[in-house]
Protein backbone atom coordinates (compact mmCIF):
# COMPACT_ATOMS: atom_id res chain seq x y z
CA UNK A 1 0.00 0.00 0.00
CA UNK A 2 2.07 3.54 -1.13
CA UNK A 3 0.60 6.42 1.19
CA UNK A 4 2.74 9.17 -0.80
CA UNK A 5 3.96 9.80 -4.03
CA UNK A 6 6.55 12.62 -4.90
CA UNK A 7 7.39 14.64 -8.03
CA UNK A 8 11.04 12.81 -7.55
CA UNK A 9 9.31 9.35 -7.60
CA UNK A 10 8.74 9.89 -10.86
CA UNK A 11 11.41 8.85 -14.13
CA UNK A 12 11.57 11.86 -16.37
CA UNK A 13 9.91 10.11 -19.52
CA UNK A 14 6.50 9.49 -17.86
CA UNK A 15 4.27 12.19 -18.63
CA UNK A 16 1.85 13.96 -15.85
CA UNK A 17 -0.97 12.04 -17.14
CA UNK A 18 1.11 9.01 -16.80
CA UNK A 19 2.02 9.90 -13.14
CA UNK A 20 0.03 8.14 -9.86
CA UNK A 21 -2.41 10.72 -8.22
CA UNK A 22 -1.50 11.57 -4.76
CA UNK A 23 -4.04 11.42 -1.92
CA UNK A 24 -5.93 15.00 -1.49
CA UNK A 25 -5.91 14.95 2.43
CA UNK A 26 -5.03 12.25 5.15
CA UNK A 27 -8.53 11.59 5.75
CA UNK A 28 -9.09 10.69 2.39
CA UNK A 29 -5.85 7.91 2.67
CA UNK A 30 -6.94 6.57 5.68
CA UNK A 31 -10.44 6.15 4.70
CA UNK A 32 -9.60 4.28 1.52
CA UNK A 33 -7.05 2.10 3.15
CA UNK A 34 -10.18 1.39 5.22
CA UNK A 35 -12.16 0.86 2.55
CA UNK A 36 -9.66 -1.79 0.44
CA UNK A 37 -9.34 -3.65 3.74
CA UNK A 38 -12.83 -4.26 4.89
CA UNK A 39 -15.02 -6.36 2.08
CA UNK A 40 -17.62 -9.06 2.16
CA UNK A 41 -14.92 -11.22 4.42
CA UNK A 42 -15.99 -9.14 7.34
CA UNK A 43 -19.58 -9.68 6.77
CA UNK A 44 -19.57 -13.38 6.45
CA UNK A 45 -16.22 -14.86 6.34
CA UNK A 46 -14.98 -14.09 10.06
CA UNK A 47 -18.51 -15.04 12.16
CA UNK A 48 -18.29 -18.38 9.97
CA UNK A 49 -14.94 -18.94 11.40
CA UNK A 50 -15.94 -17.79 14.68
CA UNK A 51 -19.01 -20.24 14.71
CA UNK A 52 -16.85 -22.96 13.46
CA UNK A 53 -14.14 -22.61 15.66
CA UNK A 54 -15.13 -22.25 19.38
CA UNK A 55 -17.59 -18.81 19.14
CA UNK A 56 -15.92 -16.64 22.07
CA UNK A 57 -13.33 -18.77 22.48
CA UNK A 58 -11.98 -17.96 19.23
CA UNK A 59 -11.76 -14.41 20.16
CA UNK A 60 -8.75 -14.93 21.83
CA UNK A 61 -6.05 -16.55 19.32
CA UNK A 62 -7.60 -13.98 17.31
CA UNK A 63 -7.16 -11.20 19.56
CA UNK A 64 -3.62 -12.99 19.76
CA UNK A 65 -2.91 -12.97 16.25
CA UNK A 66 -3.98 -9.72 15.62
CA UNK A 67 -1.44 -7.89 18.44
CA UNK A 68 1.55 -10.16 17.46
CA UNK A 69 1.05 -10.96 13.74
CA UNK A 70 -1.57 -8.73 11.87
CA UNK A 71 -0.66 -5.29 13.11
CA UNK A 72 3.45 -5.46 12.75
CA UNK A 73 2.85 -7.16 9.06
CA UNK A 74 0.26 -4.50 8.04
CA UNK A 75 2.99 -1.85 9.49
CA UNK A 76 5.72 -3.26 7.53
CA UNK A 77 4.03 -3.32 4.07
CA UNK A 78 2.57 0.52 4.73
CA UNK A 79 6.28 1.47 6.01
CA UNK A 80 7.72 -0.16 2.33
CA UNK A 81 5.28 1.14 0.55
CA UNK A 82 5.94 4.93 1.91
CA UNK A 83 9.59 4.82 1.95
CA UNK A 84 10.06 2.83 -1.24
CA UNK A 85 7.40 4.07 -3.69
CA UNK A 86 6.90 1.26 -5.63
CA UNK A 87 4.27 -1.60 -6.71
CA UNK A 88 5.04 -5.35 -5.49
CA UNK A 89 7.34 -6.28 -7.79
CA UNK A 90 9.62 -2.91 -7.60
CA UNK A 91 9.37 -3.13 -4.27
CA UNK A 92 10.73 -6.04 -3.93
CA UNK A 93 13.47 -5.85 -6.80
CA UNK A 94 14.92 -3.46 -4.57
CA UNK A 95 14.96 -4.84 -1.59
CA UNK A 96 16.58 -8.25 -3.14
CA UNK A 97 16.41 -9.69 -6.48
CA UNK A 98 16.35 -13.30 -5.07
CA UNK A 99 12.95 -12.00 -3.34
CA UNK A 100 11.50 -10.77 -6.56
CA UNK A 101 9.15 -13.80 -7.14
CA UNK A 102 7.41 -11.98 -3.79
CA UNK A 103 6.19 -9.46 -6.27
CA UNK A 104 4.92 -11.80 -8.71
CA UNK A 105 3.24 -13.50 -6.76
CA UNK A 106 1.22 -11.36 -5.14
CA UNK A 107 0.60 -9.76 -8.24
CA UNK A 108 -1.04 -13.21 -9.42
CA UNK A 109 -2.77 -13.79 -6.41
CA UNK A 110 -4.46 -10.65 -6.65
CA UNK A 111 -5.36 -11.04 -10.26
CA UNK A 112 -7.03 -14.64 -9.17
CA UNK A 113 -8.74 -13.38 -6.29
CA UNK A 114 -10.46 -10.62 -8.41
CA UNK A 115 -12.08 -13.10 -10.83
CA UNK A 116 -14.26 -14.73 -8.30
CA UNK A 117 -14.41 -11.64 -5.80
CA UNK A 118 -16.40 -9.70 -8.39
CA UNK A 119 -18.85 -12.03 -9.34
CA UNK A 120 -20.09 -11.19 -5.59
CA UNK A 121 -20.68 -7.82 -6.83
CA UNK A 122 -22.37 -9.68 -9.88
CA UNK A 123 -24.57 -11.74 -7.71
CA UNK A 124 -25.13 -8.44 -5.40
CA UNK A 125 -26.50 -6.39 -8.39
CA UNK A 126 -29.12 -9.29 -9.49
CA UNK A 127 -30.51 -9.53 -6.17
CA UNK A 128 -30.22 -5.64 -5.82
CA UNK A 129 -32.46 -5.63 -9.18
CA UNK A 130 -34.22 -8.01 -7.72
CA UNK A 131 -35.24 -6.28 -4.54
CA UNK A 132 -37.66 -3.88 -6.24
CA UNK A 133 -39.83 -6.44 -7.19
CA UNK A 134 -43.17 -6.85 -5.05
CA UNK A 135 -43.17 -9.60 -3.19
CA UNK A 136 -39.21 -10.32 -3.01
CA UNK A 137 -39.03 -13.16 -5.07
CA UNK A 138 -37.32 -15.21 -2.39
CA UNK A 139 -40.37 -14.73 0.07
CA UNK A 140 -42.20 -17.26 -1.08
CA UNK A 141 -42.06 -20.26 -3.42
CA UNK A 142 -43.45 -20.89 -6.90
CA UNK A 143 -46.04 -23.31 -8.07
CA UNK A 144 -45.51 -26.49 -9.48
CA UNK A 145 -46.38 -26.84 -13.27
CA UNK A 146 -49.96 -28.40 -12.42
CA UNK A 147 -50.50 -25.36 -9.89
CA UNK A 148 -51.71 -27.79 -7.01
CA UNK A 149 -48.95 -26.63 -4.28
CA UNK A 150 -45.43 -25.13 -4.21
CA UNK A 151 -42.41 -26.70 -6.14
CA UNK A 152 -41.15 -29.93 -4.47
CA UNK A 153 -37.77 -28.42 -4.44
CA UNK A 154 -38.57 -25.63 -2.72
CA UNK A 155 -41.27 -26.90 -0.26
CA UNK A 156 -38.58 -28.90 1.25
CA UNK A 157 -36.22 -26.52 1.57
CA UNK A 158 -37.34 -22.30 1.86
CA UNK A 159 -37.83 -19.70 -0.95
CA UNK A 160 -34.70 -18.58 0.21
CA UNK A 161 -32.72 -21.57 -0.58
CA UNK A 162 -35.08 -21.97 -3.62
CA UNK A 163 -34.72 -18.78 -4.94
CA UNK A 164 -30.92 -19.18 -4.42
CA UNK A 165 -29.96 -22.28 -6.06
CA UNK A 166 -32.34 -22.82 -8.29
CA UNK A 167 -33.45 -19.62 -9.95
CA UNK A 168 -29.89 -17.83 -9.11
CA UNK A 169 -27.63 -20.23 -10.05
CA UNK A 170 -29.68 -23.07 -11.52
CA UNK A 171 -26.98 -24.98 -9.81
CA UNK A 172 -26.15 -29.12 -10.77
CA UNK A 173 -25.66 -31.58 -8.57
CA UNK A 174 -22.17 -32.02 -9.53
CA UNK A 175 -19.05 -30.04 -10.16
CA UNK A 176 -18.27 -32.01 -13.13
CA UNK A 177 -21.81 -30.90 -14.71
CA UNK A 178 -20.94 -27.77 -16.19
CA UNK A 179 -24.20 -26.80 -17.83
CA UNK A 180 -24.64 -23.57 -19.59
CA UNK A 181 -24.02 -20.35 -18.77
CA UNK A 182 -26.76 -18.81 -16.92
CA UNK A 183 -27.33 -15.29 -19.37
CA UNK A 184 -28.71 -13.07 -16.38
CA UNK A 185 -25.69 -13.81 -14.37
CA UNK A 186 -23.34 -13.19 -17.67
CA UNK A 187 -24.95 -9.63 -17.63
CA UNK A 188 -24.72 -8.88 -14.45
CA UNK A 189 -20.64 -9.63 -14.48
CA UNK A 190 -20.72 -7.90 -17.13
CA UNK A 191 -22.19 -5.12 -15.38
CA UNK A 192 -19.95 -5.26 -11.90
CA UNK A 193 -16.95 -5.31 -14.28
CA UNK A 194 -17.72 -2.28 -16.00
CA UNK A 195 -18.36 -0.49 -12.70
CA UNK A 196 -15.01 -1.68 -11.38
CA UNK A 197 -13.39 -0.29 -14.52
CA UNK A 198 -14.81 3.15 -14.71
CA UNK A 199 -13.97 3.46 -11.12
CA UNK A 200 -10.44 2.41 -11.66
CA UNK A 201 -9.90 4.44 -14.42
CA UNK A 202 -10.56 7.77 -12.35
CA UNK A 203 -9.55 5.91 -9.12
CA UNK A 204 -8.73 8.70 -6.18
CA UNK A 205 -8.68 11.17 -8.88
CA UNK A 206 -12.39 11.62 -9.05
CA UNK A 207 -11.81 13.46 -5.18
CA UNK A 208 -10.87 16.92 -5.07
CA UNK A 209 -11.59 19.71 -7.34
CA UNK A 210 -8.34 19.44 -9.62
CA UNK A 211 -7.15 15.24 -10.30
CA UNK A 212 -3.52 16.37 -9.24
CA UNK A 213 -3.41 18.11 -6.65
CA UNK A 214 -2.77 16.38 -4.00
CA UNK A 215 -1.88 15.87 -0.52
CA UNK A 216 1.82 18.08 0.20
CA UNK A 217 4.91 16.00 -0.56
CA UNK A 218 6.55 17.67 2.62
CA UNK A 219 4.04 16.27 5.02
CA UNK A 220 3.72 12.79 3.41
CA UNK A 221 7.26 11.97 3.64
CA UNK A 222 6.87 12.69 7.19
CA UNK A 223 3.54 10.45 8.07
CA UNK A 224 3.03 8.60 10.81
CA UNK A 225 2.79 5.13 8.83
CA UNK A 226 2.91 3.58 12.67
CA UNK A 227 -0.20 4.97 13.63
CA UNK A 228 -2.10 4.30 10.22
CA UNK A 229 -1.05 0.82 10.56
CA UNK A 230 -3.09 0.40 13.96
CA UNK A 231 -5.84 2.51 12.96
CA UNK A 232 -6.14 0.77 9.67
CA UNK A 233 -6.27 -2.80 11.61
CA UNK A 234 -7.72 -2.17 14.63
CA UNK A 235 -11.09 -0.67 12.65
CA UNK A 236 -10.88 -3.35 10.09
CA UNK A 237 -11.12 -5.97 13.13
CA UNK A 238 -13.66 -4.08 15.63
CA UNK A 239 -15.90 -4.15 11.83
CA UNK A 240 -15.73 -7.84 11.99
CA UNK A 241 -16.28 -8.23 15.51
CA UNK A 242 -19.56 -5.85 15.05
CA UNK A 243 -20.66 -7.61 12.24
CA UNK A 244 -20.75 -10.68 13.90
CA UNK A 245 -23.60 -9.37 16.50
CA UNK A 246 -25.92 -9.16 13.63
CA UNK A 247 -25.23 -12.25 11.53
CA UNK A 248 -25.38 -14.60 15.17
CA UNK A 249 -29.07 -12.94 15.27
CA UNK A 250 -30.22 -14.08 12.16
CA UNK A 251 -28.01 -17.31 12.23
CA UNK A 252 -29.38 -17.99 15.37
CA UNK A 253 -33.59 -16.60 13.38
CA UNK A 254 -32.66 -19.21 10.51
CA UNK A 255 -31.95 -22.41 12.36
CA UNK A 256 -35.21 -21.65 14.48
CA UNK A 257 -37.46 -21.47 11.26
CA UNK A 258 -35.59 -24.28 9.83
CA UNK A 259 -36.13 -26.51 12.81
CA UNK A 260 -39.92 -25.30 13.13
CA UNK A 261 -40.04 -26.20 9.58
CA UNK A 262 -38.55 -29.38 10.25
CA UNK A 263 -40.48 -30.26 12.68
CA UNK A 264 -43.99 -29.51 10.63
CA UNK A 265 -43.00 -31.49 7.66
CA UNK A 266 -42.81 -34.38 9.88
CA UNK A 267 -45.86 -33.45 11.68
CA UNK A 268 -48.09 -33.09 8.45
CA UNK A 269 -46.57 -36.17 7.62
CA UNK A 270 -47.47 -38.13 10.39
CA UNK A 271 -50.92 -36.99 10.68
CA UNK A 272 -51.74 -37.70 7.15
CA UNK A 273 -50.40 -41.19 7.49
CA UNK A 274 -52.23 -41.95 10.71
CA UNK A 275 -55.17 -40.17 9.72
CA UNK A 276 -55.25 -38.03 12.72
CA UNK A 277 -56.86 -34.87 13.89
CA UNK A 278 -55.19 -31.48 12.67
CA UNK A 279 -53.31 -29.99 16.01
CA UNK A 280 -53.18 -33.15 17.53
CA UNK A 281 -49.87 -32.97 16.99
CA UNK A 282 -47.50 -30.17 17.96
CA UNK A 283 -44.07 -29.20 18.65
CA UNK A 284 -44.66 -29.37 22.13
CA UNK A 285 -45.82 -32.69 22.41
CA UNK A 286 -44.39 -33.93 19.16
CA UNK A 287 -41.91 -36.05 20.68
CA UNK A 288 -43.85 -38.18 23.05
CA UNK A 289 -46.32 -38.41 20.62
CA UNK A 290 -43.86 -40.12 17.77
CA UNK A 291 -42.24 -41.96 20.71
CA UNK A 292 -45.98 -43.61 21.27
CA UNK A 293 -46.62 -44.22 17.38
CA UNK A 294 -43.22 -45.99 17.43
CA UNK A 295 -44.04 -48.23 20.08
CA UNK A 296 -47.86 -49.06 18.81
CA UNK A 297 -46.68 -49.06 14.48
CA UNK A 298 -42.71 -49.43 14.41
CA UNK A 299 -43.50 -50.30 10.43
CA UNK A 300 -45.81 -47.49 9.46
CA UNK A 301 -43.81 -44.99 11.04
CA UNK A 302 -40.03 -46.05 9.95
CA UNK A 303 -41.66 -46.02 6.39
CA UNK A 304 -42.20 -41.96 6.41
CA UNK A 305 -38.84 -41.57 6.78
CA UNK A 306 -39.59 -38.58 8.91
CA UNK A 307 -35.78 -36.05 9.35
CA UNK A 308 -34.27 -36.01 12.35
CA UNK A 309 -34.90 -32.00 13.58
CA UNK A 310 -32.25 -30.87 15.59
CA UNK A 311 -32.03 -27.30 16.86
CA UNK A 312 -28.07 -27.54 17.21
CA UNK A 313 -27.37 -28.81 14.07
CA UNK A 314 -29.28 -26.24 12.35
CA UNK A 315 -27.21 -23.64 14.01
CA UNK A 316 -23.96 -25.33 12.79
CA UNK A 317 -25.14 -25.90 9.18
CA UNK A 318 -26.34 -21.82 9.23
CA UNK A 319 -23.43 -20.07 8.82
CA UNK A 320 -21.66 -20.93 5.11
CA UNK A 321 -19.82 -18.24 3.56
CA UNK A 322 -21.31 -15.85 0.70
CA UNK A 323 -24.62 -17.97 1.25
CA UNK A 324 -25.22 -16.10 4.51
CA UNK A 325 -26.01 -12.54 3.01
CA UNK A 326 -27.44 -14.42 -0.54
CA UNK A 327 -29.37 -17.09 2.05
CA UNK A 328 -30.26 -16.16 5.38
CA UNK A 329 -30.31 -12.12 5.29
CA UNK A 330 -32.79 -12.42 2.34
CA UNK A 331 -34.99 -14.48 4.32
CA UNK A 332 -35.03 -12.14 7.61
CA UNK A 333 -35.93 -9.30 5.31
CA UNK A 334 -39.25 -10.69 4.21
CA UNK A 335 -40.11 -10.86 8.24
CA UNK A 336 -39.47 -7.10 8.12
CA UNK A 337 -41.94 -4.12 7.63
CA UNK A 338 -40.99 -2.40 4.13
CA UNK A 339 -39.01 -5.81 2.91
CA UNK A 340 -38.27 -3.80 -0.27
CA UNK A 341 -36.47 -0.95 1.29
CA UNK A 342 -34.81 -3.04 3.25
CA UNK A 343 -33.24 -5.32 1.06
CA UNK A 344 -32.80 -2.26 -1.55
CA UNK A 345 -30.32 -0.88 1.45
CA UNK A 346 -28.48 -3.89 2.60
CA UNK A 347 -27.41 -4.67 -1.24
CA UNK A 348 -26.66 -1.09 -1.97
CA UNK A 349 -24.37 -1.08 0.90
CA UNK A 350 -23.01 -4.83 -0.13
CA UNK A 351 -21.93 -2.89 -3.65
CA UNK A 352 -20.22 -0.20 -2.21
CA UNK A 353 -18.64 -2.67 0.50
CA UNK A 354 -17.44 -5.02 -2.38
CA UNK A 355 -16.74 -1.76 -5.02
CA UNK A 356 -14.04 -0.21 -2.06
CA UNK A 357 -12.16 -3.79 -1.78
CA UNK A 358 -12.39 -4.34 -5.72
CA UNK A 359 -10.26 -1.11 -6.60
CA UNK A 360 -7.61 -2.31 -4.01
CA UNK A 361 -7.21 -5.76 -5.92
CA UNK A 362 -7.07 -4.35 -9.28
CA UNK A 363 -4.78 -1.36 -8.20
CA UNK A 364 -2.58 -4.61 -7.08
CA UNK A 365 -2.77 -6.07 -10.42
CA UNK A 366 -1.94 -2.39 -12.23
CA UNK A 367 0.40 -0.73 -10.66
CA UNK A 368 3.28 -3.39 -11.30
CA UNK A 369 2.47 -3.42 -14.53
CA UNK A 370 3.07 -0.02 -14.75
CA UNK A 371 6.25 -0.02 -12.54
CA UNK A 372 7.78 -2.43 -14.56
CA UNK A 373 7.16 -1.28 -17.89
CA UNK A 374 5.35 -4.61 -19.45
CA UNK A 375 3.74 -2.30 -21.53
CA UNK A 376 5.24 0.74 -23.28
CA UNK A 377 4.47 3.99 -21.69
CA UNK A 378 2.71 5.38 -24.35
CA UNK A 379 -0.34 2.88 -23.95
CA UNK A 380 -2.80 5.06 -21.61
CA UNK A 381 -3.61 3.56 -18.45
CA UNK A 382 -7.09 3.66 -19.31
CA UNK A 383 -6.52 1.52 -22.35
CA UNK A 384 -3.96 -1.10 -19.46
CA UNK A 385 -7.32 -1.20 -16.88
CA UNK A 386 -9.85 -1.95 -19.58
CA UNK A 387 -7.55 -5.11 -20.79
CA UNK A 388 -7.14 -6.46 -17.20
CA UNK A 389 -11.00 -5.57 -16.54
CA UNK A 390 -11.46 -7.45 -19.77
CA UNK A 391 -9.66 -10.96 -19.69
CA UNK A 392 -10.65 -10.63 -16.05
CA UNK A 393 -14.45 -10.98 -17.34
CA UNK A 394 -14.07 -13.58 -19.69
CA UNK A 395 -12.16 -16.07 -17.19
CA UNK A 396 -14.79 -15.52 -14.37
CA UNK A 397 -17.44 -16.24 -16.87
CA UNK A 398 -16.91 -20.26 -15.65
CA UNK A 399 -18.60 -19.01 -12.34
CA UNK A 400 -21.49 -18.03 -14.40
CA UNK A 401 -21.87 -21.88 -15.08
CA UNK A 402 -24.34 -24.08 -13.67
CA UNK A 403 -21.53 -25.47 -11.84
CA UNK A 404 -20.03 -22.31 -11.42
CA UNK A 405 -20.73 -22.09 -7.11
CA UNK A 406 -18.73 -24.90 -6.71
CA UNK A 407 -15.75 -23.48 -9.14
CA UNK A 408 -15.99 -20.61 -6.56
CA UNK A 409 -15.63 -22.35 -3.61
CA UNK A 410 -12.67 -23.91 -4.99
CA UNK A 411 -10.83 -20.60 -6.07
CA UNK A 412 -11.97 -19.09 -2.65
CA UNK A 413 -10.12 -21.94 -0.92
CA UNK A 414 -7.21 -22.61 -2.59
CA UNK A 415 -6.67 -19.33 -4.38
CA UNK A 416 -5.53 -17.29 -1.40
CA UNK A 417 -5.16 -18.73 1.67
CA UNK A 418 -1.38 -20.36 1.31
CA UNK A 419 0.25 -17.76 -1.32
CA UNK A 420 -1.24 -14.82 0.86
CA UNK A 421 0.36 -16.84 3.93
CA UNK A 422 3.95 -17.51 1.99
CA UNK A 423 4.22 -13.99 0.85
CA UNK A 424 3.32 -12.33 4.32
CA UNK A 425 5.89 -14.84 5.53
CA UNK A 426 8.76 -13.68 2.97
CA UNK A 427 8.09 -9.60 3.32
CA UNK A 428 9.15 -9.94 7.01
CA UNK A 429 11.89 -12.40 6.23
CA UNK A 430 12.99 -9.80 3.42
CA UNK A 431 12.63 -6.47 5.18
CA UNK A 432 14.14 -7.76 8.87
CA UNK A 433 16.91 -10.02 7.55
CA UNK A 434 17.51 -8.91 3.85
CA UNK A 435 16.74 -5.02 3.32
CA UNK A 436 18.00 -5.66 7.16
CA UNK A 437 15.81 -4.74 10.43
CA UNK A 438 18.20 -1.55 11.58
CA UNK A 439 17.82 0.02 7.86
CA UNK A 440 14.55 -0.20 7.84
CA UNK A 441 14.07 0.72 11.50
CA UNK A 442 16.10 4.06 10.71
CA UNK A 443 13.78 4.58 7.53
CA UNK A 444 10.68 3.99 9.97
CA UNK A 445 12.47 7.07 12.40
CA UNK A 446 12.63 8.66 9.18
CA UNK A 447 9.56 9.16 8.22
CA UNK A 448 7.54 9.20 11.35
CA UNK A 449 9.85 10.87 14.01
CA UNK A 450 10.17 7.61 16.20
CA UNK A 451 12.41 5.31 16.32
CA UNK A 452 10.22 1.61 16.31
CA UNK A 453 9.86 -0.22 20.11
CA UNK A 454 10.49 -3.04 21.60
CA UNK A 455 7.04 -4.22 20.91
CA UNK A 456 7.88 -3.69 16.65
CA UNK A 457 11.24 -5.41 17.32
CA UNK A 458 10.53 -8.56 18.89
CA UNK A 459 7.36 -9.20 16.62
CA UNK A 460 8.98 -8.26 12.96
CA UNK A 461 12.62 -10.42 14.02
CA UNK A 462 11.12 -13.47 15.82
CA UNK A 463 7.42 -13.61 16.85
CA UNK A 464 5.48 -12.76 13.80
CA UNK A 465 7.48 -15.19 11.69
CA UNK A 466 7.13 -17.76 13.68
CA UNK A 467 3.51 -17.72 14.41
CA UNK A 468 3.42 -17.62 10.10
CA UNK A 469 5.33 -21.02 10.19
CA UNK A 470 3.51 -22.74 12.69
CA UNK A 471 0.58 -22.40 10.75
CA UNK A 472 2.24 -23.35 7.47
CA UNK A 473 3.17 -26.32 9.06
CA UNK A 474 -0.42 -26.53 10.75
CA UNK A 475 -1.88 -26.20 6.95
CA UNK A 476 0.01 -29.04 5.49
CA UNK A 477 -0.82 -31.06 8.33
CA UNK A 478 -4.38 -31.21 8.60
CA UNK A 479 -5.11 -31.25 4.79
CA UNK A 480 -7.49 -34.35 4.14
CA UNK A 481 -8.96 -35.27 0.90
CA UNK A 482 -10.54 -32.07 -0.76
CA UNK A 483 -14.32 -32.23 -0.93
CA UNK A 484 -17.80 -30.06 -1.63
CA UNK A 485 -21.29 -29.89 -0.68
CA UNK A 486 -23.60 -30.32 -3.52
CA UNK A 487 -27.30 -29.33 -3.57
CA UNK A 488 -29.05 -32.39 -5.14
CA UNK A 489 -32.74 -32.51 -4.10
CA UNK A 490 -32.81 -36.20 -5.23
CA UNK A 491 -30.51 -37.02 -2.13
CA UNK A 492 -32.15 -38.55 0.94
CA UNK A 493 -31.31 -35.97 3.45
CA UNK A 494 -32.54 -33.04 1.43
CA UNK A 495 -32.40 -30.15 2.26
CA UNK A 496 -28.69 -30.50 3.53
CA UNK A 497 -26.18 -30.52 1.20
CA UNK A 498 -24.73 -33.87 -0.47
CA UNK A 499 -20.97 -34.33 0.74
CA UNK A 500 -18.66 -35.51 -2.37
CA UNK A 501 -15.19 -36.16 -3.22
CA UNK A 502 -13.27 -34.11 -5.66
CA UNK A 503 -13.02 -36.02 -9.11
CA UNK A 504 -9.15 -36.22 -9.49
CA UNK A 505 -8.54 -34.04 -12.30
CA UNK A 506 -10.35 -31.16 -9.89
CA UNK A 507 -8.13 -31.30 -7.03
CA UNK A 508 -5.16 -31.22 -9.47
CA UNK A 509 -6.84 -27.86 -10.27
CA UNK A 510 -6.76 -26.99 -6.34
CA UNK A 511 -3.43 -27.75 -6.30
CA UNK A 512 -2.23 -26.18 -9.38
CA UNK A 513 -4.44 -22.98 -7.84
CA UNK A 514 -2.76 -23.31 -4.69
CA UNK A 515 1.02 -23.33 -5.73
CA UNK A 516 1.55 -21.84 -9.06
CA UNK A 517 1.86 -18.40 -7.50
CA UNK A 518 3.99 -19.68 -4.80
CA UNK A 519 6.17 -21.28 -7.08
CA UNK A 520 7.07 -17.79 -8.32
CA UNK A 521 9.10 -17.03 -4.95
CA UNK A 522 11.52 -20.14 -5.48
CA UNK A 523 11.65 -19.49 -9.46
CA UNK A 524 12.42 -15.86 -9.74
CA UNK A 525 15.45 -16.52 -6.49
CA UNK A 526 17.15 -19.75 -8.40
CA UNK A 527 16.89 -17.60 -11.86
CA UNK A 528 18.63 -14.99 -10.35
CA UNK A 529 20.97 -17.03 -8.89
CA UNK A 530 21.89 -18.69 -11.92
CA UNK A 531 21.76 -15.72 -13.52
CA UNK A 532 24.67 -14.12 -11.00
CA UNK A 533 26.70 -17.43 -11.57
CA UNK A 534 26.97 -16.83 -15.41
CA UNK A 535 27.23 -12.76 -15.14
CA UNK A 536 29.82 -13.79 -12.89
CA UNK A 537 31.88 -16.12 -15.62
CA UNK A 538 31.46 -14.26 -18.14
CA UNK A 539 32.93 -11.41 -16.21
CA UNK A 540 35.88 -13.45 -15.10
CA UNK A 541 36.34 -14.67 -18.95
CA UNK A 542 36.39 -11.30 -20.23
CA UNK A 543 39.15 -10.46 -17.39
CA UNK A 544 41.13 -13.60 -18.78
CA UNK A 545 40.84 -12.26 -21.96
CA UNK A 546 42.00 -8.72 -21.39
CA UNK A 547 45.37 -10.19 -19.30
CA UNK A 548 45.97 -12.31 -22.46
CA UNK A 549 45.49 -9.57 -24.60
CA UNK A 550 48.23 -7.54 -22.61
CA UNK A 551 50.49 -9.57 -22.22
CA UNK A 552 50.39 -10.40 -25.78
Amino acid sequence: MEAVESEESYPAHISEDDRRPKWNSKVQYLLSCIGFTVGFGNIWRFPYLCQTYGGGAFLIPYILALVLQGIPIFHIELAIGQRLRKGSIGVWNVISPYLGGVGYCSLLTSFLVSLYYNMLLALVIWYLANSFRVPLPWSVCPLNDSRTGPVEECNKSTASNYFWYRTTLNISTDITESGSLQGFLVLCLAVSWTLVYVCVIRGIETTGKEPFKGYPTSSLLKNDCELDSIIITVVNSATSLYATIPVFCIVGFKATINYENCLKRNIDAVVNAFKLQQLSITKDNYTISVEALKATSPDKLANLRLKTCVLKEFLDQSVSGHGLAFIMFTEVVTHMPGSQLWAILFFVMLLTLGLSSMFGLIEAILTPILDFKVVSNSVRKEIISGVICLCCFFLALIFALRSGNYWFEVFDTYAAALPLLLTTFFEVIGVVYVYGIKRFSADVEMMTGNQPNIYWQMTWRFISPLIMLTIFVAFIMVQGPPSYNAWNPNYEDFPKKEKKDYPTWVYAICVTLASTACLFIPTVALFQLVRGILKKKQAEAQLTSMKSSSQT
